[in-house]
């Protein structure tokens, strides 16, 4: 954890406290999320905290592992245990309490802070005459892509075209290539980087009509709810069915304070 602890540090500006609280990557050892422990010792007691460690980190890695959007792995998520209130007697802490626990608190969380979908995302280098150019371009324009540079090859009439394009995007896009430039285009994809997919998935405004493709500002509520209807789940994501009812209790009252100073 010392490297892991430098290494978070020296990379990516964490302050020593915030990496050296690092608990678990996931899903997996090695996953791109992370759970660090934020809690104070003079409000939590650490070796309660330390006894539940095991449990909680699994609850992390299950989230982490079926998210609650799509039932996908989440993905560049960091997650901080700021308060926790654990039992003293064992049995009262045991995996099977502290496991689901830590999952719904995961999915809670995750929802209540604007979660966004992430999609893989092509680098595609297209070998091309000079006068097939533009045609490449409204191709990749029609399929969400973008040209990133055009130069030519050195002693050919060859023009390399490199671009990125949505993985998504990407099927039938060598044929459509083809098919534009009279079979004079060649390309070569390979993955490259994940990137967010506009919109919001949880906007119930949108309207998905069927046999119609959506508006890019409405793509990530298309690619959350169609997902979700291919496995069976329900069609919205509601961040009520992850909490108690002690904790909906008091949302509702923070919400109707909230509300009536804004009335005042």
């Amino acid at each position: 954890m010392r490297r892991i602890s430098e290494f978070l540090e020296t990379k990516y500006d964490w302050d020593k406290l915030a990496a050296r609280s690092v608990w678990a990557f996931g899903p997996g050892r090695d996953g791109p999320n992370v759970l660090l422990d934020d809690t104070l010792s003079g409000e939590v007691d650490k070796g309660l905290m330390n006894a539940v460690r095991d449990s909680v980190v699994q609850g992390f890695q299950w989230g982490a592992r079926e998210g609650p959007l799509c039932d996908e792995p989440l993905r560049d998520v960091k997650f901080k245990i700021v308060d926790a209130a654990v039992a003293d007697e064992p049995l009262a802490r045991g995996g099977g309490q502290i496991i689901p626990t830590a999952r719904r608190v995961c999915y809670s969380s995750f929802l209540m802070a604007s979660p966004r979908l992430m999609e893989p995302v092509y680098y595609a280098e297209i070998m091309t005459p000079a006068d097939c150019i533009s045609a490449i371009y409204n191709v990749l324009a029609k399929r969400r892509g973008h040209v990133t540079a055009d130069l030519p090859k050195p002693g050919t009439p060859v023009f390399i075209v490199q671009a990125f394009i949505p993985v998504i995007e990407s099927f039938g896009f060598e044929t459509d290539l083809r098919y534009h430039t009279q079979g004079q285009a060649f390309v070569q994809s390979v993955f490259d980087h994940w990137q967010v997919v506009p919109g919001d998935p949880l906007d119930r405004s949108v309207v998905l009509r069927p046999l119609e493709p959506a508006p890019v500002a409405a793509l990530a509520r298309e690619f959350c709810v169609k997902p979700r209807r291919r496995k069976g789940m329900a069609e919205d994501v509601s961040v009520a069915k992850f909490f108690d009812d002690p904790m909906l209790l008091e949302l509702a009252r923070q919400d109707a304070e909230l509300g009536g100073l804004g009335i005042m």
